[in-house]
């Protein structure tokens, strides 16, 4: 299957998704993502594009792609939705990726407690994905991927759906199953949630932003982002992966 057509149905995936989240929320973009709707490298070979947007209800939502046009890796595109301090349910993080000869996919709810103590946030939102995770490791035709980064892994929570496999309609097809589920699921989580206590969303807050900051500094890709991209686009990208150059409050 030709490269260009997987990643252009990826990235179709995304959109889908994107705008499931523009019919359910009221979604304002950043102006400090503004340049980077369009970013290239200095040959020309490498194109991008980032968009950041806030709402009421969303905090920060990520939508980006990185797509090398002379070669088949660093192919990659996510889309990442971090959600404000008046309600604990997950964050929502998906990337996904055309890597030489194979599809990679990462679809995630990032905890905003800590499972091994919290119980009841361990019930509640990760054993309703616990079979969907099983399932897929039973799978044969995927490879679980596992990142050789320790902050990587930790950062991932027990239920994460990360793999790799071969670039088949089949597995196009399961990617997009799983993501709108994933999406749909935690959509009703929104609807059904309880409201957090004035007094508790500071240091929620607090936490939020440090996670999102970390991971997105820590991220070891960002390596080689800066040898495509030099290192000032790059930091100027893993800024507005956290939102260290918002604008809106």
């Amino acid at each position: 299957m030709n490269n260009t057509l997987i990643f252009e149905r990826l990235w179709g995936i995304t959109n889908q998704l994107r705008q499931k989240l523009e019919t359910r929320f009221e979604l304002s973009l950043d102006p400090s993502t503004q340049s980077l709707q369009e970013y290239s490298s200095s040959d020309g070979n490498v194109k991008g594009t980032l968009q950041a947007f806030t709402g009421q209800e969303i905090d920060w939502l990520v939508h980006s792609h990185l797509r090398n046009l002379g070669q088949s890796q660093f192919n990659t595109m996510r889309l990442t939705v971090w959600l404000n301090s008046y309600i604990r349910v997950p964050h929502l993080a998906i990337e996904l990726s055309v890597l030489p000869n194979a599809l990679f996919y990462y679809i995630d709810y990032i905890p905003r407690t800590d499972l091994i103590c919290d119980l009841e946030y361990l019930d509640r939102y990760y054993e309703p994905v616990n079979q969907t995770y099983l399932s897929l490791q039973a799978n044969p035709d995927l490879s679980l991927f596992t990142s050789k980064n320790l902050y990587i892994r930790q950062f991932q929570s027990p239920i994460s759906l990360c793999y790799t496999c071969s670039p088949t309609e089949d597995m196009l097809n399961l990617i997009e199953t799983l993501a709108h589920e994933m999406l749909e699921r935690w959509l009703l989580w929104i609807d059904e949630a309880e409201p957090v206590s004035e007094d508790a969303r500071t240091a929620l807050t607090e936490r939020d932003l440090f996670m999102r900051r970390t991971s997105a500094e820590c991220d070891p890709g960002n390596k080689f982002a800066a040898q495509i991209l030099g290192q000032e686009l790059t930091d100027k990208l893993v800024r507005s992966l956290w939102g260290g150059d918002r604008v809106q409050q």
